[in-house]
Formats: structure tokens, C-alpha cells, sequence
């Protein structure tokens, strides 16, 4: 076996999965996992797996494009050395512009690829340890106030000690959503709120001081991406922390973000950061300006979560987990890796190298793909 072991073939998957039920935010109602699935397969028989969940609305790519656009990416690393992911990476960036989402499933393939070569669990490989207790939210969707009471109440009893709302209707139904929610939850529980862009500068910052007194932990994204020489003042005037969230997408715009006093919290995404290349120097640039992150997700399954969560244990700034995507569809694909629990727990194997996590053989052989090799 070579000490440095090439990539060999990569396969790139399509994954369509139900949601259990619709989930509405401001910008859509999505009722599938689009996702894609990107697979390296090393001279030495390893194999690294990346997932992707593109949302059109956010980060303008399609299970399409970038299934369109992965070959070309495939051709830019095969026969390259599986443990030169920076390497790899900077060959990937060469290739075609932008597509960062496709490009993320590349990334994590080649991180979990390098880590399985050097039989290390990924977080190690990453330069963590197995110390933090992960616990995510659960996330309502944007519906009628009575029905997001419901739901939050449904959600409190399962155990989870902090609920995400969808907000966007403006004044005065989301005010009224979210007193709904904290009458039916009482007032012990976390309340997180997301706006998804869904308010203009002045809705935001009336909004906000009206459900302040809810206690609110805080706010992602209240105003359009575009708008984000406006979000410093968004901030100043309101009496709830602000995440950037679709404002942010790589460390370019971390570091303008953090320069202009814009937010009080990151929201890292995988998909949206173009991987986890881009996703560490974001939580550097955080720890850089006194900010905290989070880690939250579109509609990826257990595999592209498994990654994100050996992220979670390695980078200090990483304090608060939103990991639901996996609880909302109506098939987990993935064997092995991270493990829900009742509450909201989640456990990350020790003892795996990688993420830990691979697809069921038989959820694999059933799905569109196209394979290329060295």
C-alpha cells in the first residue's frame, strides 16, 4: 500500500428524501431533501464521503447545477494525494468559480477521506477532542400562531431545552407567534427566533423590541443578505443579539462582518461555506473579534451532520447547535456516526475514524449517479 495513496475514483450521488412534513420559512416551503453526495475512493480502498444540501434561495445552486458542475470538480482531484487536502482544495477553486455548496460536498469528502487514511476520527484530525456535550434546537416551522404553539409544545415535552422559531410575516402576527410560543412553553425554556431576511431594516428593529420582552436568546438574520450595510444599525438599535446567517457565507464576509460591528453571533454552515476549509477560518476570525458561533444546517442527513458536529468539538467558538435537519426527514441513509438522543442530545463516536458515518449499501445502489476514475 502506498504511504500516500492517491484518490482513484469518485463517485457523485443524488439523494431525494421526504421531509416528514412541509417545513415553511419566509423564503419557501421545502417537503425534500435535495441533496447531493459526493464519495472518494483512494488506491488503498478508503473512502470519504461529503454531503451537500443546495437551497436556491440562499446560495443560488440546484441539486442540478452542481451535479452538472461535480465532474468537472472531480476531474481537478482524481489522481491527487488523498492527505493533500489543501492541495486538493486549491485545485477545486481553480476549476470554476463560486459553486460553493457542490464544492463543500468535495470538501468534507477530503477531510473525511485524509482522516480515515490516518485511521483518526475527524475531529482529531481537526485538532479537537471528544469533550463538549452537543445539544441542538428544534426548529418550528412559520405557521399560524396557535399551530407553532402546538408545535413548540410538542417539542418542550420531547425534552429539548431550546426552540427555534420561524418568523416573516412582520408586525404584528410574528409578535403574536412568538407569544404564543413562550405562553405555551413557559418561561424557562430557550427561544430562538429566524427571520430568513424576511423583514426590512425598520420591521426588523420594531419586531425585535416588541418580542425583547419574550425572552429571546436571539436573532438570525432579521434583514435581506443584500442589505448588509444596514445590519450594524439593525444591531445598535435592537434589544436581541443578532446572528449573520445568510449575510455569511465564507471568511471574506466573516471578516467584513466582524469589522463593521454587524452581528453578535455566526451561523457556520457547511453548504453555505463552501466546507469545512472555510468554516474553520470563519470560527478563527470569530475567536479574532470576541464573537461566538453556531452550527446550523439546511436539509443534510446524518452523514453531512456527522461532519458538522466533529467540526462543533474542534473549534472553541462553537457554543450553540442547531443539528434538526436529520430529525425532520423520513429516512436516515446514514450507518453509524452521530447519534440522536431523547432531549436533543448528540453523541459523536470516539473510536471512528472519519466521520464515522457511511450510506446503507441498499439507500446507495438505488440512487442516480455518475462514477469517474483515475
Amino acid at each position: 500500500m502506498s504511504i500516500h495513496p492517491s484518490i482513484a475514483r469518485i463517485d457523485i450521488f443524488k439523494m431525494n428524501i421526504p421531509l416528514q412534513e412541509p417545513f415553511v420559512i419566509s423564503l419557501e416551503t421545502i417537503t425534500h431533501a435535495e441533496n447531493l453526495l459526493v464519495c472518494l475512493t483512494s488506491e488503498s480502498g478508503h473512502r470519504g464521503y461529503g454531503e451537500c444540501s443546495p437551497y436556491r434561495r440562499i446560495a443560488g445552486e440546484t441539486q442540478d447545477s452542481g451535479y452538472a458542475v461535480a465532474p468537472l470538480l472531480a476531474r481537478a482531484v482524481l489522481g491527487g494525494d488523498a492527505l493533500q487536502v489543501q492541495g486538493s482544495l486549491k485545485a477545486l477553486d481553480q476549476a470554476i468559480a463560486g459553486n460553493r455548496c457542490i464544492k463543500s460536498a468535495f470538501d468534507l469528502a477530503l477531510y473525511d477521506l485524509a482522516a480515515r487514511c490516518l485511521e483518526l476520527p475527524l475531529y482529531r484530525y481537526l485538532g479537537g477532542k471528544n469533550d463538549k456535550m452537543l445539544r441542538t434546537d428544534m426548529t418550528v416551522s412559520m405557521l399560524s400562531p396557535e399551530a407553532m404553539a402546538a408545535a413548540a409544545r410538542r417539542f418542550q415535552e420531547a425534552g429539548f431545552d431550546a426552540i427555534k422559531l420561524k418568523l416573516g410575516g412582520g408586525l404584528p402576527l410574528d409578535v403574536e407567534r412568538v407569544r404564543a410560543v413562550r405562553q405555551a412553553v413557559g418561561p424557562d425554556i430557550a427561544l430562538r427566533v429566524d427571520a430568513n431576511q424576511a423583514w426590512d431594516p425598520a420591521t426588523a428593529v420594531q419586531v425585535l423590541r416588541q418580542i425583547a420582552p419574550f425572552g429571546i436568546q436571539y436573532c438570525e438574520q432579521p434583514i435581506a443578505a443584500s442589505l448588509w450595510a444596514q445590519l450594524p444599525e439593525v444591531r445598535r438599535q435592537s434589544p436581541i443579539p443578532i446572528m449573520a446567517d445568510e449575510a455569511l457565507f465564507d471568511h471574506f464576509d466573516a471578516l467584513r462582518l466582524a469589522q463593521m460591528g454587524a452581528c453578535d453571533l455566526f451561523n457556520i454552515k457547511l453548504s453555505k461555506a463552501g466546507g469545512l476549509s472555510n468554516a474553520i477560518k470563519i470560527a478563527h476570525i470569530a475567536e479574532a473579534a470576541g464573537l461566538v458561533c453556531q452550527v446550523g444546517c439546511f436539509s443534510e442527513s446524518r452523514i453531512g451532520m456527522s461532519a458538522l458536529a466533529h467540526f462543533a468539538l474542534a473549534m472553541e467558538q462553537v457554543r450553540y447547535y442547531d443539528l434538526d435537519a436529520p430529525l425532520m426527514l423520513s429516512q436516515d441513509p446514514a450507518v453509524g456516526g452521530i447519534q440522536y438522543h431523547s432531549g436533543g442530545w448528540v453523541s459523536v463516536p470516539d473510536d471512528v475514524p472519519g466521520i464515522g458515518a457511511v450510506p446503507e449499501e441498499g439507500f446507495l445502489s438505488a440512487l442516480e449517479h455518475v462514477t469517474l476514475t483515475a
